[in-house]
């Protein structure tokens, strides 16, 4: 399966010139990043104590209502109200993004205070849902996070939720080899507890120590 392509992530001053959009990478996509349809942000000022991206617009937390590892209804805007939250799409089988991502959330979230780590949500949603059971999303976020949120249902709603925070994701495509492609956009949104929005971006390929930095912040809900 062709690997993804990876965006460099931006820093410095380089960053501070940026007025034009970030293409986000696609998991599992064959080249290329979705073209038009992918999604765009803006990088503010370095006026943020955060190493992510600080996000011009402060999106509303999606009203998607999915399925969880335990097998029941979830409510991401119910269940995780007031709470710092990251949210990512991807899937179990994907080979690169999905794992390395959750792996440095993983990692990060390891080294935050017993207090800190219990007032953040890392929320994966799958894209994959006809393969990503509640029982395979469990096993798979086990090896990351064992308080990880796993979701999975209805494709078209994951659709909708993601394009609200201008995600791009495609309908996952079976392979000759039986191997699944999945194609979305491949960073993590950060929605701080003060008001359910996301504040701060991390694009694909985030250093774990980023994540270090930022969730004891998150978690504190440090404006952006």
């Amino acid at each position: 399966m062709p690997r993804t392509t990876r965006t460099t992530r931006l820093a410095g001053a380089a960053a501070l010139a940026l007025a034009a959009a970030l293409t986000l990478s696609a998991c599992g996509s064959s080249g290329g990043s979705g073209g038009d349809s992918a999604a765009k942000v803006t990088r503010q000022k370095e006026d943020t104590p955060y190493q992510g991206t600080k996000l011009a617009k402060n999106f509303e937390k999606p009203d998607l209502q999915l399925t969880d590892t335990s097998g029941q209804p979830y409510d991401l805007r119910q269940q995780t109200n007031g709470k710092a939250t990251l949210l990512f799409f991807g899937y179990t089988s994907c080979p690169d993004v999905c794992p390395t991502t959750m792996g440095d959330i993983g990692v990060a979230m390891k080294a935050m205070s017993d207090e800190d780590r219990k007032k953040v949500n890392v929320v994966f949603v799958s894209t994959d849902p006809q393969r990503d059971t509640p029982k395979v999303l469990r096993t798979w976020l086990d090896s990351m996070g064992t308080d990880f949120i796993g979701l999975t249902g209805d494709l078209e709603k994951v659709k909708t939720a993601a394009k609200s925070l201008g995600i791009m994701i495609e309908d996952p495509v079976v392979n000759a080899d039986g191997t699944v492609t999945s194609t979305h956009g491949a960073q993590v949104l950060a929605f701080l507890p003060s008001d359910d929005k996301a504040h701060v971006l991390y694009m694909s390929g985030t250093e774990e120590k980023t994540y270090e930095h930022d969730l004891p912040l998150l978690a504190k809900g440090v404006a952006a």
